[in-house]
């Protein structure tokens, strides 16, 4: 049996966080959405911080600085959520206060 194996990766070309998701517009003409909660930096953070991201890997990935938050395309499409840990996640929080 043979194995088709795809090579071809997509990249973030938009990205636009609302109240309930995250949307990622592809360089291949696809949008993804995932919901917010599978990132909880993105849900605990303010409208003005969801808005500041940057591509990271020539669209591979993307990055929030104020949030200190990177996600992978990859992940995405692979329907990956956040894999931070609670100890972690409520760490960050505390600091926020």
């Amino acid at each position: 049996m043979n194995t088709l194996v795809i090579e071809r990766r997509a990249q973030a070309q938009t990205v636009n966080v609302t109240e309930e998701e995250l949307v990622i517009e592809l360089d291949d003409g696809r949008t993804i959405s995932a919901p917010l909660a599978w990132f909880p930096r993105l849900l605990h953070g303010t409208p003005e911080e969801r808005a500041n991201w940057r591509l990271i890997g020539d669209g591979e990935g993307i990055h929030w600085p104020d949030l200190d938050e990177d996600i992978e395309v990859r992940h995405l499409l692979a329907g990956i959520p956040s894999q931070e840990t609670q100890h972690s996640l409520q760490h960050w929080l505390q600091r926020r206060e």
